[in-house]
């Protein structure tokens, strides 16, 4: 016969104040259900844990140890992988066991977050920048017009719809999701600063020299007008190609504006990306299904977005600048 469990603490405190009240060991077991020889124990003071029964634990501490040494080697092994290497170290064990030992410490299997991946020269410059930015404050960085490029498509991956259906039902027309090996996409263009965004983009083809002029002339200037009218800005992009050509300089020359430098590899600096992830968002709420809805959507999403918002992203530049001292040049999350 299997142990019966312990007392619990109420259980306790019952026998307790029934015994002050003057019951017998009988009258009290029949009242909270236990057994009268377990109340005999607990009035009596020898009452303890029972001890524990069952299957014993099939691995050691030490083979345990191991384990951890073992994932935090390389922590993207698959849980085949790391039945492989313990059971070469000594420790025979089904893959259930190793879930259950990995899970033991605090390990979950998640989808990794994706950061650029930066040289030990990329990572001195952003840190020689921050360094250098470092006591900006918010009224300066409200005077930069930030700006990015974007890709939308219509597919949106595993954070897409889910589908009600039966044992059987896998292959029914209606739950089924169509798919297709190329979604279709576009590029936006677009830019923010403290008080709100400018007009969007969507760009056609490649961006090279010419077309990116275009684009700061037909998009870029509009945007500045509109967010800073006659006050002096600085402008922001990154290190593409066509932002560092040799007659883009010469355009923003010609245009008398300053383009603030800018680390390579740094979209966790630039408060537009987690604008794109605001619109992304609301995408998948959205569902377009031909390439019109889908710049209709975006178009919609990125005039939602308001100028309280922006205003928090662009307090936010001291904080993610000292993420990236702290860091000393790595990539931070924002």
């Amino acid at each position: 016969m299997g142990k019966t469990a312990d007392l619990t603490a109420v259980q306790k405190a019952i026998i307790d104040t029934l015994k002050q009240e003057g019951k017998t060991q009988k009258e009290i077991s029949e009242r909270i259900g236990c057994s009268q020889s377990a109340v005999s124990r607990h009035l009596s003071g020898k009452s303890v844990g029972r001890k524990k029964c069952g299957r014993k634990r099939c691995t050691t501490r030490r083979g345990d140890r191991t384990l951890r040494k073992i994932v935090e080697k390389d922590r993207f092994q698959t849980l085949g992988d790391l039945r492989k290497q313990w059971t070469e170290s000594g420790v025979e064990t089904s893959r259930a066991t190793v879930y259950r030992r990995v899970q033991e410490m605090g390990y979950r299997c998640r989808i990794p977050q994706v950061k650029p991946l930066l040289n030990q020269k990329q990572r001195q410059k952003r840190l020689t920048w921050a360094t250098e930015k470092q006591h900006w404050t918010v009224a300066q960085w409200s005077k930069v017009l930030f700006s990015d490029e974007s890709k939308f498509c219509m597919s949106f991956g595993n954070q897409g719809a889910r589908v009600w259906r039966k044992t059987g039902q896998r292959e029914m027309p209606k739950c089924l999701k169509s798919s297709v090996k190329y979604p279709q996409s576009v590029m936006v263009w677009g830019a923010m600063s403290a008080a709100g965004v400018g007009p969007l983009c969507f760009i056609k083809g490649r961006v090279n020299a010419a077309s990116y002029q275009e684009i700061l002339e037909h998009f870029m200037l509009p945007s500045a007008d509109k967010l800073y009218g006659d006050e002096d800005f600085l402008f922001q992009h990154d290190l593409a190609p066509a932002h560092s050509a040799k007659t883009t300089g010469q355009w923003f020359n010609d245009h008398g504006i300053t383009v603030l430098s800018w680390p390579a590899n740094s979209p966790d600096l630039n408060p537009v990306e987690n604008l794109w992830d605001i619109v992304k968002r609301k995408l998948r709420d959205a569902r377009p299904n031909t390439l019109d809805e889908l710049k209709a959507a975006i178009e919609a999403s990125w005039a939602s977005i308001t100028p309280q918002q922006c205003q928090r992203l662009i307090a936010s530049m001291p904080r993610r600048i000292e993420a990236v001292i702290s860091a000393k040049g790595f990539p931070t999350k924002y």
